[in-house]
Formats: structure tokens, sequence, C-alpha cells
């Protein structure tokens, strides 16, 4: 009934518009939200109420505008916007070589315009048109079902020289499943890496997702043959869209970051393991990850998390029962997180670690 800004409203749809909202506000409805609903304001509806005619007093023009393009300029332009000099040019490379050569038909929306209405307006190069892949969104309700990895670089004593690291975690449970540290980066290596996680890990064909970036080693024919062997689904990112693998550049930033990182290049491949292994045993079972209601990723990879946050709620609510002058509210959420989604549409919040 209401909707699109300058459309008219008539005058049987305003009396069965101020029929409803009489209705809707008898049975408790609030005016401004049944308003809403039909599409226009308060203001207008106690407008109408006030008239004594609900015929619209607003004069209508029928004024052609003066720089209106004739049928001859429209023709003109679809003509030589489809000459064999033309037809491959963008609209914007068209409208200066006419003015090079001493010709001016339209503006260049003017030329969108018309073109766009007669179905013209379509890819003009002989290249292949940008494409736009779809976000990637994957959900894991359990463990070692939707795996996430990414390779970082880590500083050597060389200068120009570096150890990459390659990383695998489950998005589930935060766990960093697998790592191995490596001076090249190779779809070889990324296979041998993902190999030994899956035994560790006990993973079954058809049962894990792995993403990753659009890096060479993560679509390497060795690395897609290692995934179709085991039976994982490979998952990628958009194009130069870091934040479609969210999970595994919070982690390296986590790594990076944390106090005990050396402050210093490696001194060799050994030291850098060394030193990985120790993170990756802080990370897995001593670090509370606030993204998982701060259990640890190995408690809730193992499925004790939802008996930790039972106890904490029991504490919580003992703590209100002996004070509950001090609770203004609820107790705070310790519910468990039933589920983790990659790049989901309605998540908003940032990934926590």
């Amino acid at each position: 009934m209401g909707g699109s800004p300058g459309r008219r409203i008539v005058e049987n749809e305003k009396t069965e518009a101020i029929k409803l909202i009489k209705e809707a506000c008898v049975v408790g409805a609030r005016k401004s939200k049944a308003c809403e609903i039909l599409g226009f304001t308060v203001r207008s509806f106690q407008r109408w109420l006030k008239k004594d005619s609900l015929v619209d007093g607003r004069s209508c023009s029928n004024r052609i505008p003066g720089n209106k393009l004739t049928e001859a300029e429209k023709n003109k332009i679809i003509e030589v916007s489809t000459l064999p000099e033309y037809r491959d040019l963008a609209i914007a490379q068209i409208i200066p070589k006419l003015a090079d050569n001493g010709s001016y038909i339209a503006s260049e929306s003017s030329f969108y315009r018309v073109l766009k209405e007669n179905n013209l307006n379509t890819y003009r190069g002989k290249s292949k048109p940008k494409t736009f892949r779809k976000k990637p969104e994957l959900i894991a309700i359990a463990p070692n079902s939707i795996w996430s990895w990414d390779i970082t670089y880590l500083l050597t004593s060389v200068k120009g020289l570096f150890y990459y690291l390659y990383l695998i975690m489950d998005i589930y449970s935060r766990k960093i499943v697998g790592f191995d540290i490596f001076e090249e980066q190779l779809a070889e290596h990324a296979s041998v890496v993902i190999t030994n996680a899956c035994k560790v890990e006990g993973i079954n064909k058809s049962q894990l997702t792995l993403h990753s970036d659009n890096g060479s080693p993560m679509k390497g024919s060795t690395m897609l043959a290692t995934l179709q062997k085991l039976g994982i689904i490979p998952s990628f990112s958009r194009a130069s869209v870091s934040n479609d693998n969210a999970f595994s550049e919070a982690l390296f930033k986590t790594l990076k970051y944390c106090p005990e990182y050396p402050s210093k290049p490696f001194e060799s491949i050994q030291q850098a393991i060394a030193w990985v292994e120790k993170f990756v045993y802080w990370y897995n079972n001593i670090h509370r990850h606030s993204g998982i209601k701060f259990v640890t990723p190995n408690e809730r990879h193992q499925g004790l998390d939802q008996e930790i946050l039972s106890n904490r709620i029991v504490v919580y609510e003992k703590a209100k029962a002996a004070n509950p002058n001090r609770w203004s509210k609820e107790i705070r959420d310790w519910s468990m997180i039933t589920s983790v989604c990659l790049n989901h549409t309605t998540i908003k919040k940032a990934v926590a670690v």
C-alpha cells in the first residue's frame, strides 16, 4: 500500500489504511509500528484524519523535460556504439574518441542509460569479464568436521630468507591439529602435514572439509591429489580476500604477538620447531580461548567444555543467591557454543583468540 517514495496513494487506499490502523490500535498495536508496516509515517496518518477529503491535492506536472533525448538521438547512440570500431570499447572510451572526431551525440551517462534500456550495456571487451566468487560459508557442529590452514613466515638470522610455518586448526574447538616448518612453500610439504594430522586425529573419508586461501601450495596438484585420496573436501577463500580465512589469520596474530615470541630471528629450523612446539602446547592445553567461552581448545575438542560451563553456571547461581543485591540482571552467559561459522552472513563479530 505504501512503499516507494514519490508514489501517490489514492483515496481508497488511504481509507483502507485508516481502517486497518484503527483496528490494529484497538487490539493494542502501536500506531507508529502499524504505519511503518503499511509504508508511511504517523504524520501522514494524522494529516489524513484532519482533512475533509482524502483526494491528493498536489498538482501533477506532465511537462516534458527540455533536455530529453529525441528518438533520433537514441537511435544514433545505438548505431554508433555498435559500429565495428566502437563495439569492443567501453563507453568511457567511446565518448573521447567521438570528441576527437569532432562529434558529440550525448553525455556518457546518456549512453549508459540508452544502451541499458536496449540490453546492450553488457561486457564489451574481448577479455573475460571479472567474476565474483560467492563467499565460502561453512558451519562446524563438532570437532574434526572443518579445518582451516594457512602458511606464515618466520624470520631467520639470514636477511631475505624465511622459514615457513604450516599450521592447521579445527575451527570448532580452535585446537591446532597439525603443524610443521619448512624452508620453502610447496604443495608436497602441505600434503605431508595434512596426511600426518589426519592420522593423528583419526579422520575418516568424507568426514572433513579443509579450508584455505588461494596460495599455490593450497591448490597444487600434489595437494589436491592428497585431499582426494584422503576423502577431504577442499574449500578456498575468494581471491585477495584474507577475511575468508579469518580463523587462521587470527591464530597467526596470536602466535606472533604473544609475549613469548622471540625478539630475535630464529638461528635454525630446529630452534623454530622447538619454539612452535611450546606454543602449540600452551595454546591447546593452557590458553583459555575467548571465542569458546574461555575453555581450552583441547577441553572443547574432547567434549569436556559442556561440563565445565555447567559448573560455572552453578557457581554463579550460588553467588547470586548469596548476594542478590549485587546482581541487577541475569548471571553471565556460560552456555555452550554449539556451532561455529566460517564467514556466516549473519555473524558480524570478529574472530576472537
